[in-house]
């Protein structure tokens, strides 16, 4: 199984009180985050692309900081989690030069992530009059099976479609990486997870947040990856999974910081934005927050699989857990708790946990990249 970390500029508002440059120092810790990341062998990066989600992310030209992660980082891949290719949010050709100008300047790290939004708040800025959220999946499959295409041929013969058009151009660059970099897809239930599979793209599986919810979603993947009929050259067979994790020498002391971190104020605000799925039983409408953790809270994540606490063999111990699953890729989200901690777990999950687990050494998407060519 292989490590990533996810970063996403989560600004929340008590930050803001206590520091009024807490925006950027979210964007500057985190970028200090990913650098050690890669010094101690985490092989993947993901980079949110979000807009007008207070507290959130603040994290909205994801394609700036991975220019700048490309030159400051050496081997870890550098993932768009997301893009969002929705024309009317970004037109699809300059994403197709963008990804390809980020493949050069990373010299062939760049994995190509999308989706489509994080929810009415956000979707509607750009598309005020859609009164059926769900029909953004329509406008994303308008645009997906393209950017192949763009990426491989001398001159795109052009498209004609519901949500846009371009008639026949050269698109420049072309990608370092041959055929094309990495393709994924930010799935939520389970049509989405067997759509991603038929397509042949990797899941980035943000919306699992327990290993009991884990196995019908990985089975419904696995099972369509098998046959499928990929949109891009090659299939990118993998699921990656994005939780909290707290590691220290000292066991208990992880337990408290996660504690102090606060970690379910930023859960509240995924429900506050994330409005385009059902929302669950027992958890408040904001601005009610759902109560701080205690003890027994993380004790019972622990043991739901939910988030990775403790010394690092109880961290061995948790990760393989999601090995005997069957998890390709488990990441770990920067936000909630102090940049010293933060950094402490990467080093330690670097030092300890990955060498057990992740003895490969190409990356998952090289290697199937490279099958194709």
């Amino acid at each position: 199984m292989e490590f990533g970390l996810f970063i996403q500029g989560y600004v929340p508002q008590y930050r803001r009180d206590q520091d009024p440059e807490a925006e950027h120092h979210a964007f500057m810790n985190e970028l200090e985050a990913v650098r050690l990341a890669d010094q101690v062998g985490f092989k993947y990066v993901w980079v949110t692309e979000h807009h007008f989600l207070d507290e959130y992310s603040h994290l909205s030209a994801n394609d700036v900081i991975l220019g700048y992660l490309a030159h400051s980082t050496e081997r870890i891949h550098l993932g768009s989690g997301i893009f969002n290719p929705l024309p009317q949010v970004n037109h699809p050709v300059k994403v197709a030069e963008r990804v390809a100008m980020l493949d050069h300047l990373s010299e062939g790290r760049f994995e190509f992530g999308t989706g489509r939004g994080a929810g009415s708040h956000e979707i509607l800025g750009f598309l005020p009059d859609m009164e059926d959220l769900s029909k953004t999946r329509e406008i994303w499959e308008d645009v997906i099976g393209e950017f192949p295409k763009m990426w491989m041929e001398d001159v795109y013969e052009g498209y004609e479609g519901k949500y846009w058009s371009l008639p026949a151009r050269r698109i420049l660059p072309k990608p370092y990486s041959k055929p094309h970099p990495p393709m994924w897809y930010a799935a939520g239930n389970t049509s989405s997870w067997e759509m991603a599979g038929h397509r042949g793209l990797g899941v980035l599986g943000f919306a699992i947040g327990r290993m009991s919810e884990f196995d019908a979603v990985r089975d419904a993947y696995k099972q369509a990856i098998a046959t499928a009929e990929p949109v891009g050259a090659f299939v990118n067979d993998n699921i990656m999974i994005c939780l909290a994790a707290y590691v220290d020498e000292d066991g208990s002391r992880a337990r408290q910081q996660m504690i102090a971190a606060r970690p379910n104020y930023l859960t509240s605000n995924v429900f506050r934005y994330h409005d385009t799925f059902p929302h669950p039983k027992g958890i408040p409408v904001w601005p009610e927050v759902i109560p701080d953790l205690s003890t027994e809270d993380v004790e019972r994540g622990i043991r739901a699989g939910s988030t990775i606490v403790g010394d690092p063999d109880e961290a061995i111990a948790q990760c393989q857990r999601w090995v005997d699953a069957g998890l390709d890729q488990l990441t770990f989200g920067i936000g909630p708790g102090s940049q010293e901690e933060q950094l402490e777990t990467i080093r330690l999950i670097g030092t300890h946990v990955i060498p057990k687990l992740d003895t490969e050494p190409l990356h998952r998407t090289t290697v199937q990249r490279l099958a194709a060519v």
